[in-house]
């Protein structure tokens, strides 16, 4: 029978048939119901009524759940069906198909039926195929990551004084180059944003530099020409022909991240989270001139006040100029001597105190 121990709770007709036999052989050797059960690991009241299934021919487990008067209907069952070789191309959803049923007249039952229905005739959705996953375009063999070599734009909004800010940062600095705060998103801003940030980092004699003839090719990707690497997204005012072709002439190039892909310009997302982020009452702010001028404070603090974890806790001014690298030494050199200072001066104070034994008997 393939029993052993208890008798569990949910038995096979067979099963019972042989624990019944069992049963018989014993009280035909003189054996008591009772001892046979206790044997045989089986509540007796179970025993008491195999055997009244038995007498009647109802060994077998009736089929669980009974006839519930809300069952579906087969005819149910078949539309069910035909909606899925119809439609389940389309709606690709048990929720969807219930829906449909009723939206074209035809059943009306609940998703979940719909659900149990296909579940029990083997028959799933086709899920729709996954996009590939992009991967990211890493800047250009020329690009030298050092300050002034690459940096990074992007656009926050200021709701309350219904202005579009767009902020220019040094992607390797972190430095806060300078802000336009407009209502309008166009190329516009992005060319008065990097003609300031341009001659605010001195780099316009640069830009003349490159072109003294005072004419630049756009036809021609010369990799050699650009000064720098503008990076941003995908906006309109970003993507447009009029900010390509004056940044072509300024020898700056572009590169763009991926669609949909915020990581791309974490830098400079990050700088937009922690302007808020930090400074609340800009957000309260609803007067356009108030929010340049307090913009302009905040960067001050941010360039030349605030340690950024991103460039070893210096601030983006100390890292802009070259001086990150020599405060971030400093700093371990002192942690160095100040290691060695508590260890000569622990070990002075325990040489220096003597230990006083027990005091003299008399």
């Amino acid at each position: 029978m393939g029993l052993t121990g208890r008798v569990p709770r949910r038995v096979e007709t067979a099963g019972k048939a042989g624990l019944l036999d069992l049963i018989d052989e014993a009280l035909a050797a003189g054996w008591s119901l009772r001892r046979a059960c206790q044997a045989l690991e089986l509540p007796e009241r179970r025993a008491h009524r195999w055997y009244a299934r038995r007498a009647g021919g109802r060994l077998a487990d009736e089929r669980p759940g009974g006839s519930p008067v809300h069952g579906v209907l087969a005819e149910e069952i078949t539309e069910i069906l035909a909606l899925f070789e119809e439609w389940g191309e389309v709606d690709r959803s048990h929720r969807k198909l219930a829906h449909r049923g009723s939206y074209l007249g035809r059943v009306w039952v609940s998703p979940s039926t719909v659900r149990r229905v296909l579940h029990l005739t083997d028959l799933h959705f086709r899920p729709l195929p996954r996009p590939e996953k992009s991967k990211k375009r890493p800047f250009p063999d020329w690009v030298e990551y050092t300050p002034n070599k690459i940096w990074i734009y992007d656009t926050t909004h200021f709701t309350r004084a219904g202005m579009a800010v767009l902020i220019i940062e040094d992607l390797v600095s972190r430095k806060w180059i300078t802000e336009i705060v407009s209502v309008e998103e166009t190329s516009t801003q992005v060319e008065l944003a990097f003609t300031a940030a341009l001659e605010a980092e001195g780099l316009l004699d640069a830009v003349e530099a490159r072109h003294d003839d005072g004419r630049v090719d756009l036809a021609v990707d010369d990799q050699t020409r650009p000064i720098l690497l503008a990076v941003s997204d995908n906006g309109p005012q970003m993507t447009s022909g009029s900010t390509r072709e004056f940044l072509a002439l300024c020898a700056i190039a572009q590169h763009f991240g991926r669609p949909g892909t915020p990581t791309d310009q974490s830098w400079i997302e990050s700088l937009n989270g922690h302007i808020k982020i930090e400074n609340p009452y800009l957000l309260t702010i609803t007067d356009p001139a108030t929010l340049r001028a307090e913009l302009a404070v905040v960067r001050e603090h941010y360039n030349t006040v605030r340690l950024h974890a991103g460039v070893g806790y210096v601030t983006p001014d100390d890292e802009h100029t070259g001086r990150g690298e020599a405060i971030r030494k400093a700093r371990q050199a002192g942690l160095e001597q100040a290691r060695l200072h508590r260890l000569a001066t622990h070990r002075a104070e325990r040489e220096d105190t003597t230990s006083q034994g027990p005091g003299d008997v008399v």
